[in-house]
């Protein structure tokens, strides 16, 4: 790769956060991995496509950043030059060339990143006859989280057309890296800081102290975490209309939703948790490929009987809790642990939203019209280890035609059967209103 920018500095705040819980996952690290398997249609030569991802390197430093920690604290490196391995497989027919890339897919994600050694991109390329008909892409999460990747994936189409780094460059800003840590190092960043910091410690003193009633005596280390999805063709065609009806937006209504049922589940008048919020409030953050996504503390104070006022109540909350989502993790983590130290007995913050849903993809999606066919499907396709410090963690993910809710609970919480009331029970507050 020819030379680009570089550098070094202090660590953004969402490398931190990523850092972090990576290093505490350990071997279950690989599971945060990005991944992409895409055909090429037509075919490309290897030169073409090598000299794209070329391009993208150029142009977002951060597929060429490492995390290195020193002295007790983690650095960002940008390096200006260097070279990525690229594994080249060929195939003698489109049905072999499918399955080598989903085979090596699997295997780049299932390695771990050496985050402080190798830039945090792994890639591969399959052709058939010469021409490159699949490639391949797995990113640390230390890259990009969701909205990155895919900001990532429409610059390689734009770059693999024929435009190039500089062009991309001279049309549009955006945030590189190093510039948003320099920004949260100056007197904004360290204000926005304090003010997040603020709001969780008020927050995790005031909401409840327990979620979902748990059982007397240690729970089994070796029980399961069930994954339960919902596929709702009809949630996706009434979430615009239901929206428009409450005059907000459909993530507060499903947020609502969603803290109605686990509210009833767990006989709590009030909800608290953790919303991921991708943190791309401004132009500059919106175009940028790197990791911005922190979590953000949700605190509704009370349920109304009525679901049309629940989601007035908790418009202001999730206003909230999006701008006050982005903070040193650290800095956040200690705060927390000196009110442990002094008796304090916090919230129960062990629930996760994430509603992954990029606006501008849903603008551009065929999405359902209002009564489109299609049933719901229900399934519980897997279950995972256990998940230190996770209740709950239901992800909100937009599918050909349809909204995706996928669940994953504690077994000694939750069984299957009140998984599927919780999920069922989502859908039907919302249709419920569309009606």
């Amino acid at each position: 790769m020819r030379e680009a920018r570089g550098g070094q500095g202090p660590a953004t705040w969402g490398q931190r956060a990523i850092h972090s819980a990576l290093v505490r996952l350990g071997p279950e690290a690989p599971r945060y991995n990005l991944k992409l398997a895409a055909p090429v249609d037509p075919g490309m030569t290897p030169e073409a496509v090598l000299r794209a991802y070329a391009e993208l390197l150029h142009l977002h430093d951060a597929l060429r950043t490492r995390l290195v920690e020193r002295d007790g604290d983690l650095t960002q490196v940008a390096d200006p030059e260097g070279v990525l391995p690229v594994a080249l497989l060929h195939r003698d027919t489109p049905e072999a060339a499918a399955a080598a890339a989903e085979e090596l897919l699997g295997a780049y994600a299932r390695q771990p990143f050496d985050l402080a050694g190798e830039w945090p991109v792994r890639l591969g390329l399959v052709l058939v006859d010469g021409l490159v008909r699949w490639t391949v892409v797995v990113l640390s999460h230390t890259a990009a989280d969701g909205w990155g990747m895919r900001r990532m994936v429409r610059d390689l189409m734009l770059l693999a057309a024929g435009r190039t780094a500089r062009e991309l460059r001279a049309e549009r800003e955006f945030a590189q890296p190093l510039e948003e840590a320099a920004g949260q190092s100056g007197p904004r960043g360290r204000r926005r800081d304090a003010a997040a910091r603020r709001h969780w410690r008020e927050k995790l003193t005031a909401g409840p102290r327990v979620l979902l009633p748990r059982p007397d005596g240690e729970p089994d280390p070796e029980r399961t975490f069930p994954y339960a999805v919902l596929r709702s063709p009809a949630l996706a065609a009434a979430l615009p209309a239901v929206a428009a009806r409450l005059r907000t937006s459909d993530a507060t209504v499903l947020l609502a939703a969603a803290a109605t049922e686990l509210a009833r589940l767990g006989g709590q008048r009030g909800f608290l948790c953790q919303v991921v919020v991708g943190n791309r409030f401004t132009e500059l953050a919106a175009e940028a490929v790197t990791t911005l996504a922190q979590e953000g503390l949700f605190h509704l104070p009370e349920i109304s009987p009525d679901f049309a006022e629940t989601v007035r109540r908790a418009h202001g909350p999730a206003l909230s809790a999006y701008r006050h989502s982005g903070y040193d993790k650290p800095r956040l983590d200690a705060d927390l642990e000196e009110l442990r130290a002094s008796g304090v007995e916090l919230a129960d913050h062990s629930v996760f939203w994430n509603d992954t849903r990029d606006p501008l993809a849903a603008l551009m999606s065929d999405a359902p019209a209002p009564g489109a066919a299609g049933e719901r499907e229900l399934s519980f396709p897997d279950e995972f280890p256990v998940r230190p410090g996770v209740s709950v963690a239901v992800d909100v993910v937009v599918v050909p035609g349809a909204v995706e809710l996928r669940m994953v609970v504690d077994s000694a919480l939750l069984g299957r059967e009140q998984m599927a009331e919780f999920l069922c029970g989502v859908e039907e507050l919302v249709l419920g209103v569309a009606e």
